[in-house]
């Protein structure tokens, strides 16, 4: 570990202890339908700052627009599944609201990939 540097961050091993802490050990969240591209917002206007744990509400706080699990993730510097597990739980106390994208995603046409390319090329 390095001095002086946050005694959380091991430099070869990263964070340490944290998420466990974060998510008091558990590694599965209690909704298993969040994957990483499932969109979550605040469901509320004002954040309760005293009943809730610090992490929380630091994923309210981004939340006021909708953001993935892994945009949260990264803003927050933390692994997906912990962001899962504490969203899974602000989920339950009707915290947030998490929708997950349509599943009707469109393949695009090929050609038309073929003729951007070839335009970038040309420049």
């Amino acid at each position: 570990m390095t001095a002086g540097r946050d005694n959380w961050v091991d430099d070869e091993a990263g964070p340490l202890v944290r998420p466990y802490a974060m998510t008091r050990g558990r590694t599965r969240p209690a909704n298993r339908d969040l994957n990483m591209i499932t969109l979550v917002v605040a469901a509320k206007d004002v954040i309760d700052t005293v009943a809730l744990d610090a992490d929380y509400v630091a994923i309210l706080e981004l939340c006021h627009q909708p953001l993935s699990i892994a945009e949260l993730a990264a803003r927050m510097n933390v692994p997906i599944v912990v962001v899962k597990v504490l969203v899974s739980d602000l989920i339950e106390q009707r915290e947030v609201i998490a929708r997950n994208p349509t599943r009707d995603v469109r393949v695009p046409d090929m050609k038309l990939l073929q003729a951007v390319l070839d335009g970038v090329r040309r420049l």
